[in-house]
């Protein structure tokens, strides 16, 4: 079982008020703020919506306890009744081997704590910094890999240290926004921020690590597209998909406003033991994004921090999923497969495996033929 202090929890984000500054009022909730105050919190609710056994929520009730559930019911909609193991639900339910202990998983597998130059800021590659906006997200992930990352020690004025880094430091051209989430944060903070960033003159790209915009695309309206419109940089959204089923019709209405305000649009994968772990499924992602105007981009091997074991699949049977996606997609359909290690200068880049098997077999078709 796990010994050390118990994860920390994302805070709840503030639906009915946006995030204010000394001369704001409150707002009227928009339909996304509504939507994520009335996000799914308790494993029996969610077992109950579901038409699952409650035993299926009652096993994983002490790791929700410590890091909680969170989904959009919206999100909650395109799972299967019935299905325990349905992939999204994977995604999101609190498990009991999230309790068990294993070897080499911690709680900062990423080393982030020593790219930490301000409360806020990460500066881990050369060129590009990292604001951790907020600690917020619209869903919890179940292997998030900053689950227990210690979001209090950026309380204080809202990223004044970090925002000054980044002025003096005349090598960071491009700023990413994360969390967190940072589309958890209502538009006028994010205008506001953006209006700090576009006062330092060195800064030439703005790129948004979000999963928001697909477990609840409600929050992709006019005022976030009217501000994407404004700013001065080319902009890139990294999306986080991890299964055909995540991009739906409302999804893609989403994506396609997005690119509408000039955004570039990206996803980034995580393989999942039991969520897209197959060719079959890695291939329906893949064309399901293209189908919504995102290029895959990356497919992360599992961040091994703690109470994630469960979805790790090891490093040879990812080069052989690749193998077998490379075999049945263009080029560019097939996602790189990357490992992010502390402490190196980039994501290390993972070859697929050699071709194992028999033409027949890599280009066979899905079940129901044409």
């Amino acid at each position: 079982m796990i010994t050390a202090s118990p994860p920390t929890r994302h805070p709840q984000p503030q639906p009915h008020q946006a995030p204010q500054g000394p001369q704001d009022s409150p707002a009227p909730a928009a339909c996304w703020q509504r939507e994520l105050a009335a996000a799914i919190e308790d494993p029996l609710e969610l077992c109950r919506l579901l038409q699952l056994d409650p035993g299926t929520a009652l096993a994983g009730v002490e790791a929700a306890q410590g890091f909680r559930l969170r989904v959009p019911r919206g999100y909650v909609a395109r799972m299967r009744r019935g299905d325990a193991n349905d992939p999204l639900l994977r995604q999101v339910l609190p498990q009991a081997a999230e309790l068990i202990e294993h070897s080499g998983y911690g709680s900062d597998p990423l080393g982030e704590s020593d790219s930490r130059r301000a409360p806020g800021l990460l500066h881990k590659y050369h060129g590009r910094a990292l604001l951790l906006t907020t600690a917020a997200c619209a869903v919890h992930c179940r292997y998030c890999f900053r689950r227990e990352y210690p979001y209090g020690e950026a309380e204080g004025p809202w990223l004044t240290d970090a925002l000054n880094v980044i002025r003096e430091d005349c090598s960071i051209e491009e700023v990413i926004l994360s969390g967190g989430d940072p589309l958890t944060l209502a538009t006028a903070r994010l205008r506001r921020l953006t209006g700090q960033l576009a006062e330092v003159p060195h800064v030439r790209r703005l790129r948004l690590h979000t999963r928001t915009p697909i477990v609840l695309p409600e929050r992709v309206d006019e005022a976030l597209c009217g501000w994407l419109r404004t700013l001065p940089w080319p902009v890139v959204f990294v999306l986080h998909a991890n299964h055909a089923r995540d991009v739906d019709a409302q999804v893609r209405v989403a994506m396609q406003r997005l690119r509408a305000s000039g955004a570039t649009l990206l996803n980034q994968a995580v393989l999942l033991a039991g969520v897209n772990d197959s060719v079959e499924a890695l291939q329906g992602l893949s064309e399901a994004l293209w189908d919504a105007g995102i290029l895959p981009y990356y497919l992360h091997l599992l961040d091994p921090v703690r109470g994630t074991a469960h979805f790790a699949v090891d490093e040879a049977r990812a080069r052989e999923l690749m193998a077998g996606l490379a075999a049945r997609l263009p080029g560019y359909l097939v996602p790189r497969l990357v490992r992010e290690n502390a402490g190196e200068p980039a994501k290390r880049v993972i070859a697929p495996a050699a071709w194992s098997a028999g033409r027949d077999a890599l280009h066979s078709p899905r079940k129901g033929g044409c």
